[in-house]
């Protein structure tokens, strides 16, 4: 593994500064995430959003960030209209367990397989092979929104997944563990590893963010769940491509580097913090033209949601019911609640108005 991490003396200094910028956000972060934890909420959900949407369509699903949001938000349904609905929700149930668990989830074959599983568990077409190795050869397949298919690169034969499935989950082990290798370079050079040999039949790709968003939150870039790296390689989807193919064209040979990638990787995560931050001001920045009574209604709404008028009536008694619903409806106007159901079942959460 090592040689295709050889770089020259140039790239060696972007990487450096990259990583420089990154830890340095990393311990602003930690700051933030402590005296500013009432705006953790909006950016996770915004960052959630985003995520599923980018990823599935970096796939091929045709669903718009505002689908995939009303499509959360009515989650508890049991049976999806298509295929696109199905990967939605196998992204956001899975997203959400790495979110909740990854303390728990190591990088182990079988904690990999069960990853799969519930990504592809509502996926009908999915149920031979779903945590399972491929039994078939498969290719890296870039999918365009008119319909169209283009071959990427060839991947790891089917006989040989195993071996190097296990080989890279040993190396980025080691390498953390025995910070042998920066992190970011280990996740990087696993997530490379990972898409070169695409080890099941399908779901891939999908599956890769997710590992990424693990690792990361692994390492302590607890930020990844407030921004989404999804979003930013959605903007650059054909340099993503181009930047798998500019090592891959050399697999199993001494020439194979992954330079071209880890810049990539690290200027995707530069991108990702620069986004987060512009979404942090954003929200601080609509909060702070709310007066003392829409802030109390935002922050009951936060510490309670899902809830109703009546329940803000009875918790914020210092107003009048009037006063409130007036508020309310100037908050989902704003963009900063929104507005769940018709009539007497109505509720209200908060929420940033997310656009595509």
């Amino acid at each position: 593994m090592e040689s295709k991490l050889t770089f020259n003396f140039k790239t060696n200094q972007e990487i450096l500064k990259l990583i420089g910028f990154i830890d340095a956000f990393k311990g602003r972060w930690k700051q933030i995430e402590g005296k500013e934890s009432r705006y953790l909420k909006e950016l996770r959900l915004i960052a959630t959003i985003e995520s599923i949407g980018s990823s599935t369509r970096i796939e091929g699903s045709k669903m718009s960030n505002v689908e995939v949001e009303d499509f959360v938000n009515a989650i508890k349904i049991t049976s999806f209209k298509s295929r696109d609905e199905q990967e939605v929700f196998g992204y956001y149930d899975t997203l959400n367990l790495i979110l909740e668990s990854y303390d728990e989830i190591s990088l182990t074959e079988n904690h990999i397989h069960q990853l799969h599983k519930t990504l592809l568990n509502k996926s009908t077409k999915d149920n031979r092979h779903r945590g399972k190795y491929k039994m078939l050869s498969n290719k890296v397949v870039a999918n365009y929104p008119d319909g169209k298919q283009k071959v990427i690169f060839n991947t790891t034969e089917i006989h040989l997944v195993l071996k190097e499935m296990k080989t890279a989950i040993e190396w980025t082990n080691n390498a953390i563990n025995n910070e042998e290798t920066h992190p970011l370079i280990a996740i990087g050079t696993f997530i490379y590893e990972f898409l070169s040999i695409h080890p099941y039949q399908d779901g891939n790709g999908r599956l890769s963010r997710l590992i990424t968003t693990l690792l990361l939150l692994k390492s302590n870039y607890d930020f990844v769940q407030y921004a989404s790296m999804e979003y930013e390689i959605e903007k650059q989807k054909k340099e993503y491509y181009k930047a798998l193919m500019a090592g891959q064209k050399n697999r199993y040979s001494e020439k194979e580097k992954i330079d071209k990638w880890i810049l990539f990787f690290l200027n995707t995560l530069k991108s990702t913090i620069n986004k987060l931050e512009f979404n942090y001001e954003q929200i601080k920045d609509k909060k702070s033209y709310l007066n003392q009574r829409q802030s109390d209604i935002l922050n009951c709404l936060i510490k309670n949601e899902p809830i109703k008028i009546s329940d803000l009536t009875n918790a914020l008694k210092d107003y009048t019911p009037y006063i409130l619903k007036k508020d309310v409806k100037y908050l989902v106007d704003e963009g900063v609640i929104r507005k769940i159901g018709k009539g007497k079942a109505t509720t209200y959460i908060a929420i940033e108005k997310i656009k595509n």
